[in-house]
């Protein structure tokens, strides 16, 4: 990676940062509420630190949404659990499933 491309990605991630600590200001993060989860109903599974996946995931502060880079914690048969941070402040939270996507390059 020459210093151009360093150069890029770090602004990436700064760009990336902002636009969090942006949509954070405009609402609570919404989770799945314990209805939506169903956890009575169905097995939660819990991924040790070494199976953590990396995602992206939509998740939504007040009315806006926006797809941040996450941690896959723990999910259901229909839902993940998520965390993920910026600027020190860390997040988490319940999505649907079919809001989360694991990069092509995993």
């Amino acid at each position: 990676m020459g210093a151009g491309e360093r150069v890029k990605l770090a602004n990436d991630m700064r760009a990336y940062r902002a636009s969090v600590i942006a949509a954070s200001k405009r609402g609570p993060l919404q989770s799945l509420t314990d209805r939506e989860l169903a956890l009575k109903d169905c097995a939660v599974t819990i991924y040790p630190k070494n199976l953590q996946r990396r995602v992206q995931a939509w998740v939504r502060f007040g009315g806006e949404a926006i797809r941040v880079e996450a941690k896959l914690m723990r999910s259901t048969p229909h839902a993940a659990g998520i965390e993920f941070s910026a600027e020190g402040q860390v997040w988490r939270c319940w999505v649907w499933g079919n809001a989360v996507q694991v990069p092509d390059d995993h």
